[in-house]
């Protein structure tokens, strides 16, 4: 079971606590680049180096300032492999799958009806209101913007899916013993990490029940499927093909993608539409699909733990 593979007599919470900052720290370390490429960058220009993340945004080109941020995703998963490896003394596999070794037929599928969904819903948007977008294609900064964000995006994508649906998912099971707790947490956690977004001050906090909706959404296609294979393939699929399609002036950094998108932002059934009806659909056809079944005992029940390689079925 996905939970269990974290759970053993040396793995206490409090390691998870320690190893969390560990990441996080590597993360921080990660974003030195940045930093240090806008402090040169405002010096030689003879500019003040600014101060905030808007100002930090506009320093480079959209490209430059894509790569840059996302190395700091390279660090923070680096960090999660030495955490994962010698401060839990587990294999990386034990918080990507209960299989084995990782099913990518899992991800292929996933990505590609993630993808699918996402381009028509664009064309539809852009041919029922077309003048909410303008065609932004610019053949050399897209082929840059593709390079870069088919090498990288993966990287963020499965970087915080490790850390959520993988490592942080295992870390509440050990302090919970169940699962519907995991699940809420890391829900939870997952979309108050965006609330600092451009989106949220745009719209409202109603936008972070699409964010903990989709951190719900992730976690119960973990615990269905015991592994991480279908939310890697979903989420990669969002960030990316969502980059290369469509930017905004008010997301939390711009692309040189296909269409950009010129409406005012408002927070109003779209917001919500994918929690309460794209997701379900989803989990209906992965569930056919995988046949998934027992789902109580999946999303809500005890963690059986191993004990002198016996099994052993914990309270709650």
């Amino acid at each position: 079971m996905f939970i269990e593979q974290g759970i053993h007599s040396e793995n206490k919470f409090w390691k998870y606590i320690v190893g969390s900052i560990f990441i996080v720290v590597a993360s921080t370390i990660g974003q030195i680049p940045l930093l240090l490429a806008v402090i040169f960058k405002s010096l030689v220009d003879g500019k003040v180096v600014p101060d905030n993340q808007d100002d930090v945004m506009k320093v480079f080109d959209s490209n430059t300032t894509l790569f840059l941020i996302m190395i700091s995703f390279v660090f923070a998963i680096f960090g999660v492999y030495l955490v994962n490896k010698y401060w839990h003394k587990q294999t990386l596999i034990t918080i990507v799958s209960s299989r084995s070794t990782i099913d990518w037929s899992r991800v292929l599928v996933s990505f590609s009806i993630w993808t699918a969904f996402t381009v028509m819903s664009t064309l539809l948007m852009y041919y029922g209101s077309p003048e909410d977008f303008t065609v932004n294609f610019r053949p050399i900064p897209f082929l840059l913007l593709a390079v870069i964000a088919i090498l990288f995006i993966p990287i963020q994508t499965t970087c915080e899916e490790l850390v959520f649906r993988g490592y942080l998912m295992q870390g509440f099971g050990n302090l919970a013993r169940n699962k519907w707790f995991p699940l809420l947490m890391t829900s939870l956690i997952f979309g108050v990490m965006h609330i600092f977004n451009p989106e949220v001050s745009k719209m409202g906090y109603i936008v972070l029940v699409y964010y903990i909706g989709t951190g719900f959404f992730l976690g119960v296609m973990t615990l269905m499927d015991e592994g991480l294979e279908l939310s890697l393939g979903f989420h990669a699929a969002n960030n990316l093909i969502g980059a290369l399609l469509v930017t905004t002036d008010w997301t939390v950094f711009q692309t040189n993608s296909i269409f950009k998108d010129l409406s005012e932002p408002s927070a109003g059934f779209d917001i919500i539409l994918p929690v309460l009806i794209v997701y379900p659909i989803l989990l209906i056809i992965f569930s056919k699909k995988y046949q998934w079944s027992d789902w109580k005992e999946k999303l809500t029940g005890k963690v059986n733990i191993q004990v002198n390689n016996e099994i052993e079925e914990s309270y709650e």
